[in-house]
């Protein structure tokens, strides 16, 4: 094992490049049970949210991205991107994983408690 390496570098995993999600839409991955979407903003800013909102488990990965949020497809809850936390008036929070660009590569953290 290479000692410059890092505990938790072995949680970060390349998952594709930015040219792989379309401006303002998504992508999934999974990690075992749980199903991760992979935004990319209109600036090419990147995040990761649980693909489920926080209302009724509707699929974040199919709703519209705009402004630093999607909204769900299913009742139009809008979720921060940064946060997973719902907006306005309405309450909950979908999971958020860390993610980070290397060039135009994508790399997603699925231990980040660990």
């Amino acid at each position: 094992m290479n000692a410059s390496l890092h505990q938790t570098d072995l949680d970060w995993r390349l998952i594709g490049t930015i040219d792989d999600i379309p401006q303002q839409g998504a992508r999934c991955v999974e990690n075992g049970e749980t199903k991760i979407a992979v935004f990319r903003t209109a600036a090419d800013e990147i995040f990761a949210l649980e693909d489920n909102c926080p209302h009724k488990n509707g699929p974040l990965s199919q709703g519209i991205v705009h402004d630093g949020c999607v909204t769900c497809p299913l009742h139009n809850w809008v979720i921060s991107l940064s946060t997973g936390s719902a907006q306005g008036a309405d309450e909950g929070r979908s999971a958020t994983f860390p993610v980070r660009l290397d060039g135009r590569d994508i790399y997603l953290n699925l231990n980040p408690g660990a």
